[in-house]
């Protein structure tokens, strides 16, 4: 075999006016990155010794994407001649003049090409002695695809684009994957043959094969099944179709590592979630960002997780997290929403309607419906009643609250900070807390009843209310007793 010494370049010049979009159309994502992220990641699973990206609409914004995903690749700009043999030729100008090795040429709007297809298509191009090895793939309808032509033995003597095609050659199947291993001296004198004598006035990379098979080199073309791994994106619905696709392939890895997915077609899993085997996710959850969930855990319905830590055995259902870490054997939801920052201890509960935010709360702590916590730190063992509010912000700044092991906040409480509820303390339903409570205390400030009677009578008179307190207040005055006038 031939030393596998090894360049990518991957092609990122292009507008993609039919996506309509501010945007860059190999900066729009799918499955948690964009689609030159996914090309990049596949790219650096090849081991190459440089990977180049060429670049031109929107360069400032595109290089810096693709530098802050992966910071080794060389950034090279198109100059004003069209087309991919140019980017090409531009890119291999890049190459440190002794480089004899492959080239690998990748598209950055190609995104579910991967490593295993590159690896088996670069093997077979060093073994065979090859000068060009293109990813080729058979369409019943090839419309708008360039066309492998072969010989009557099979041999591939070039490629067509559609627009250049003869009516016979638009009737050929096999199509052009746009995915090649060229060895670098023989693409580097076949494009310096290339003119811009074409449809479309460009310098084609395809035409290096004729180039290539004039010269007496080795050309070949192998067939892929999966079109997928060939499938460009140049509008949104193709974007969609590639994002159902990816996220196919991520539920079915998951699936085969030990997880069960109850609804494939309403789970959705970005590329770089990691979930432990014997975890249960349930139908219309949302895993995205670099979320971890250990073995045991079941997730869903209905559930959000972006960037979350999520321990052995923890139950989280109809809510949405951001930025969290739950430890082992917590309990979560319904309706709960978990912001950045929260932490919640092993076997710990956030319930009902609760919200977090930066709040730490201990193992086996409780927050179980209809409160906010923000900006706190709750021990181990502590209950927090109904309705309580951890008053944070006074308008200017936010402010900390410290709840010990084992407390028990009452119902209906207003916790307003800075302020520190010692270990072993107990509230009144009702309590506003503004000073700190001691160790062992019970904190309570409510305020003597009072019952002004008959005012609903006098004040509101005409009202449901006032009818209904009549009545009552009718049959409840004492009866006259028989002989009495």
């Amino acid at each position: 075999m031939k030393d596998r010494s090894l360049a990518v370049v991957i092609l990122a010049a292009g507008q993609g006016t039919r996506m309509k979009s501010s945007l860059p159309k190999v900066l729009h994502p799918i499955g948690g990155r964009s689609l030159i992220a996914h090309v990049l990641d596949t790219a650096a699973g090849l081991v190459p010794q440089q990977v180049i990206a060429v670049v031109r609409h929107e360069r400032e914004r595109v290089s810096a994407a693709i530098l802050e995903h992966a910071p080794d690749t060389v950034i090279v700009d198109q100059d004003d001649v069209p087309g991919t043999g140019r980017a090409v030729e531009l890119a291999l100008a890049a190459l440190p003049s002794d480089f004899d090795g492959s080239v690998v040429v990748l598209s950055g709007d190609v995104p579910l090409i991967d490593a295993p297809t590159l690896e088996d298509l670069l093997t077979g191009h060093l073994e065979g002695s090859r000068a060009m090895t293109m990813l080729s793939a058979i369409f019943a309808n090839p419309t708008g695809l360039g066309r492998i032509l072969r010989d009557e033995r099979r041999a591939v003597t070039g490629i067509v684009e559609e627009k250049d095609a003869s009516e016979e050659q638009r009737r050929i199947t096999e199509i052009n994957g746009g995915i090649y291993v060229f060895a670098r001296r023989a693409l580097q004198e076949a494009l310096a043959q290339i003119d811009t004598n074409n449809a479309q006035g460009e310098k084609y990379l395809t035409d290096a094969a004729a180039r290539i098979l004039a010269s007496g080199g080795a050309v070949e073309a192998v067939a892929t099944d999966d079109p997928w791994l060939i499938a460009g994106v140049n509008d949104r619905v193709q974007l969609a179709e590639a994002g159902r696709e990816l996220n196919a392939r991520i539920v079915r890895a998951h699936q085969r590592a030990g997880v069960t997915i109850q609804d494939p077609a309403t789970t959705w899993i970005e590329a770089d979630v990691s979930i432990g085997p014997d975890a249960e996710i349930l139908p219309g959850t949302f895993l995205q960002g670099a979320t971890t969930i250990a073995g045991g855990a079941i997730i869903g319905p209905d559930t959000t997780l972006v960037d979350c830590e999520v321990g052995e055995g923890a139950r989280i259902r109809r809510s949405e997290a951001t930025l969290a870490v739950f430890g082992p054997r917590v309990d979560v939801g319904p309706f709960s929403y978990i912001r950045p920052g929260t932490e919640l201890g092993e076997a710990g509960k956030i319930g009902a309607f609760v919200e977090t935010k930066n709040a730490k709360i201990g193992d086996g702590s409780k927050v179980p419906h209809l409160s906010y916590v923000g900006d706190a730190t709750i021990g181990e063992g502590s209950n927090i009643g109904a309705g309580t509010i951890f008053a944070n912000y006074d308008g200017v700044q936010k402010h900390q609250a410290t709840v010990g092991d084992a407390v028990r906040i009452g119902s209906k409480n207003v916790l307003i900070a800075p302020v520190t509820i010692e270990d072993g303390t107990y509230t009144a339903a009702g309590t506003v807390i503004r000073k700190n409570v001691p160790s062992g205390s019970l904190a309570l400030n409510v305020a003597p009843q009072r019952n002004i009677e008959g005012w609903v009578v006098e004040n509101r008179p005409g009202t449901s209310s006032a009818e209904a307190a009549s009545r009552a207040q009718s049959a409840e005055a004492p009866r006259a007793t028989d002989g009495e006038h």
